[in-house]
């Protein structure tokens, strides 16, 4: 059988275009290599973000055509393909993010597929995530012309997919195994605009283009569902009740990037200080367990001092749950790059150092308020007899905390159970079944 071997990059939106790839790929009849001497082709999905990411990718495509020599390059650097052969000439194809038809015509054009016609009866679907959670894209692309981004130019514009489509995929999923489904896009708040929020039956029943109806339905699976990359749009407080209700999770990242809002506007991005505060005291009156998080932008150009401790002051009034913070780099065609006042590499990392200490106090104090309390917690690892990692309704996987549990020994991986906190540290919890 024809093995091909896959590196994938960047986010979870190109984790789920490389499960797209990879499945067509399986129902073709293809095979996945674990190492690079095994396959015959290897694919690489890129990042093209940031230029820590451009790099990161670039050297990752280096070691593949050093291991096996035979390489194609897809995903956001893609769209880029100058600065690929730039570095790589040698590369046998460049595609572009979500061009799963283009990635597979170039596949068969080196390694002809060994079809197996039964496959086409049960398309195979491959998961890259661990069985209990998954995924789910909801539209690609994006319309916002935020000056340090150039997301709209790799991906293009807002592409919604339509309800019904969404709702199939998440009815697989969790018929399958999946216990958790994070909704991913670029501006999940914006999802359907595009569409007009149009209706189409779902069995028989309607249902619209519209986050809010999309979600309803989708709590009837009995999954958790977690919301990612979440604009701080007005109408993000009709989704609230859904979580007072217990039919989403009461966990919002919210991207809001900085405090100031001399430096938001040079971003062109919304708010600042005192309505970013408003927004998350009006959410929490309607939720008050609800979970935040949140990323920032250190080192804009423009950034004074003032500017920062504007942000070290809104984060400690906030007291968000959970942030992840970068400093400013410059991306090739970004509009940012022509501002002035870049701030020196020294200086970005130094209040880098300081966000993250001051956030550090903010989540420990946050974490010590849960012990004594009893959590559902989604078993993910078990390391040992008796002990469970997992997390609560407030971590997302890979980017937030976890919780360790000492159980009875019966419990597996995927399963919900209920733990008391009897400890806390800066990011983790400990706790034991209940």
């Amino acid at each position: 059988m024809a093995k091909i071997g896959f590196v994938s990059l960047g986010c979870p939106k190109a984790l789920v275009d490389s499960e797209q790839i990879l499945s067509r790929l399986k129902a073709l009849g293809y095979e996945t290599s674990p190492t690079y001497e095994e396959a015959e082709v290897v694919i690489v999905n890129t990042c093209g973000f940031i230029t820590p990411a451009v790099e990161e990718s670039l050297e990752a495509i280096g070691e593949a055509l050093k291991e096996n020599g035979r390489v194609i390059v897809t995903g956001c650097l893609g769209a880029r393909p100058e600065v690929i052969r730039e570095r790589h000439p040698e590369v046998l194809a460049v595609t572009g993010p979500g061009e799963v038809e283009e990635v597979l015509e170039a596949v068969e054009r080196v390694l002809p597929p060994p079809r197996d016609p039964f496959l086409d009866l049960v398309p195979p679907q491959v998961k890259l995530t661990p069985r209990h959670y998954a995924y789910l894209k909801l539209s690609e692309g994006c319309d916002h012309r935020c000056s340090f981004c150039i997301i709209p130019k790799l991906r293009g514009r807002l592409r919604s997919r339509d309800a019904v489509e969404v709702l199939a995929e998440a009815a697989r999923l969790v018929a399958t195994g999946t216990k958790e489904l994070l909704l991913i896009a670029q501006d999940l708040s914006a999802y359907g605009v595009d569409l007009g929020h149009r209706a189409s039956f779902w069995g028989d029943r309607l249902v619209r283009a519209e986050l809010k109806d999309l979600l309803a339905h989708m709590a009837e699976l009995g999954a958790w569902i977690r919301l990612h990359y979440v604009y701080p749009y007005p109408h993000v407080r009709d989704l609230l009740p859904l979580m007072a209700e217990g039919k989403v999770l009461p966990y919002l990242d919210v991207p809001l990037q900085h405090a100031s809002e001399r430096i938001l506007r040079r971003m062109r991005r919304p708010g600042g200080y005192q309505s970013h505060l408003q927004t998350l005291k009006a959410w929490r009156e309607v939720v008050p367990e609800l979970a935040l998080r949140s990323t920032f932008i250190v080192g804009f150009p423009g950034e004074t001092e003032e500017d920062f401790q504007v942000l070290l002051d809104f984060l400690e009034e906030a007291e968000l749950d959970r942030v992840g913070v970068f400093t400013y780099s410059p991306v090739e065609g970004a509009e940012a790059n022509a501002l002035d006042g870049h701030v020196p590499e020294e200086v970005k990392e130094e209040r880098k150092a300081r966000l993250m200490e001051l956030q550090a106090k903010v989540s420990l104090r946050k974490n010590r308020r849960l012990v004594g309390k009893t959590l559902e917690v989604l078993v993910d690892e078990l390391p040992e007899p008796g002990l469970a990692i997992g997390r609560t309704y407030r971590d997302s996987p890979g980017i937030d905390g976890v919780i360790y549990v000492e159980t009875d020994g019966t419990v597996r991986v995927g399963e919900r159970i209920q733990a008391r906190v009897t400890r806390a540290d800066t990011y983790d919890l400990y706790g034991v079944q209940v």
